[in-house]
C-alpha cells in the first residue's frame, strides 16, 4: 500500500474506533452495538479492493481486539474484518466510483449480517458461547439495522475522501507539464510543420536578397 493510503486508513480507522469506544458503546442501544468500524473497513475497501480491504480489515480489527474493554481472545476480529474486508472490495467498480446507493447499501447489510455470524462462529470454535445467551437473531437485525442507518453518514464521505486522496496533484501537475512540452516539441519537431515554415521564410528572404543584390551590382555596371 502506497504511504497516503496508510496514513489515511490509521487516522481514518483510529478515529472510527474511538468513537465507537467512547461514543457508541456508551449509548446502550438495545441488540448490537453500531459498528462504526465495520463502516470504515467497508468503505475503504470499495476503494482500494480487496487487498488493500483485507489489510485494512486486519489492521482494524486487530485495534478492536486490543482496545480496552475486549473481552475475547486477540485475532478474533482481526480475522473477521479481514475476511469482510477483502470480500467487499471484491465489488469495487472499475472506475472506483459507484453509480447507485443500492450496491453499498445492499455490502452494508450483508457485511454486518456476515460479520455477526462469522464472529459468533469463531467464538463458538474458541468456546465462547455469549451469542447464544444474548440471541443471536436479535444481534442480526439490530447489527443490520443499526449499520444501515449509520451507513449513509459514513460511507459516502469516507469513499470520496479516499478517492481524494489518491489523486496526486503534484504529479497531475508534473503530468501536465510534461505533456505540454511534449506537445510543443511535436509541434516544433516531430512534424516539420513550423520548421519548414521557418525555412521556406528564410528561402524567400535569401532570394530575395540575391535579386536585390544582383540588381545592385547590374546598376554599378550600367553606371
Amino acid at each position: 500500500m502506497r504511504f497516503n493510503r496508510m496514513l489515511l486508513s490509521t487516522t481514518l480507522v483510529v478515529v472510527a474506533l474511538v468513537i465507537q469506544v467512547s461514543v457508541l458503546a456508551r449509548l446502550h442501544l438495545p441488540g448490537a452495538v453500531p459498528d462504526l468500524l465495520l463502516l470504515t473497513v467497508l468503505a475503504l475497501a470499495m476503494v482500494y479492493g480487496h487487498v488493500g480491504g483485507a489489510l485494512i480489515g486486519f489492521g482494524a480489527g486487530l485495534l478492536a481486539d486490543l482496545a480496552p474493554p475486549a473481552d475475547h481472545a486477540a485475532g478474533r476480529y482481526a480475522l473477521v474484518l479481514c475476511v469482510i474486508g477483502y470480500l467487499a472490495g471484491l465489488v469495487k467498480p472499475d472506475n472506483g466510483q459507484l453509480k447507485s446507493a443500492t450496491g453499498p447499501m445492499a455490502v452494508v447489510v450483508a457485511a454486518a449480517i456476515g460479520s455477526t455470524l462469522l464472529y459468533a462462529g469463531v467464538g463458538a470454535l474458541v468456546g465462547d458461547t455469549s451469542a447464544r445467551h444474548v440471541g443471536l437473531t436479535g444481534l442480526l437485525f439490530s447489527a443490520a439495522l443499526y449499520d444501515l442507518l449509520l451507513a449513509p453518514f459514513v460511507v459516502p464521505g469516507l469513499m470520496a475522501l479516499a478517492r481524494r486522496a489518491e489523486n496526486d496533484p503534484l504529479a497531475e501537475t508534473n503530468s501536465g507539464g510534461k505533456s505540454a512540452d511534449v506537445a510543443a516539441g511535436w509541434l516544433s519537431s516531430g512534424t516539420g510543420l513550423r520548421i519548414g515554415s521557418q525555412r521556406g521564410g528564410l528561402r524567400v528572404k535569401a532570394a530575395k536578397a540575391r535579386v536585390a543584390r544582383a540588381g545592385r551590382i547590374k546598376g554599378v555596371k550600367r553606371l
